[in-house]
């Protein structure tokens, strides 16, 4: 049987030392705003840098919705910018409720983001 030591050498060889892994999650909000047709649907979606690392599902009817979505980057690095959108989901076209920006830096952080258009997230973050 062949070993996979060369394997995980070519791995990690490749890797830059400023290259590591991202983690968010504990993704919640409070307080998002209603609308005409009612209580927010709210959802959010999740940028390191210039790449999507997916959305949340949508928390339909909720004010203070929580999502059990964890997203994991394995090519962030200190002073890239983390972007999560804020969105309520609707028949014809999703409103953005707020944009959260961060540079992120080593170690792991929870913050709390006010959204332009109302309503606190709240969301955790590792990068190591």
């Amino acid at each position: 049987m062949a070993s996979s030591l060369p394997l995980l050498l070519l791995v990690l060889c490749s890797l830059t030392e400023a290259e590591a892994q991202l983690r968010v999650f504990n993704l919640r909000a409070s307080d998002l705003p209603s609308n005409l047709v009612g209580t927010t649907d709210g959802y959010v979606e999740v940028f390191c840098g210039p790449g999507s690392l997916g959305k949340t599902s949508v928390r339909n009817n909720n004010p203070n919705p929580w999502w059990e979505e964890d997203f994991t980057y394995f090519q962030a690095q200190e002073n890239d910018v983390l972007r999560l959108e804020v969105h309520d989901s609707d028949f014809i076209f999703d409103d953005l409720l707020g944009v959260c920006q961060r540079r992120l830096k080593p170690g792991s952080y929870e913050h709390d983001c006010y959204l332009e258009k109302g309503g606190t997230l709240h969301y955790a973050y590792t990068l190591g």
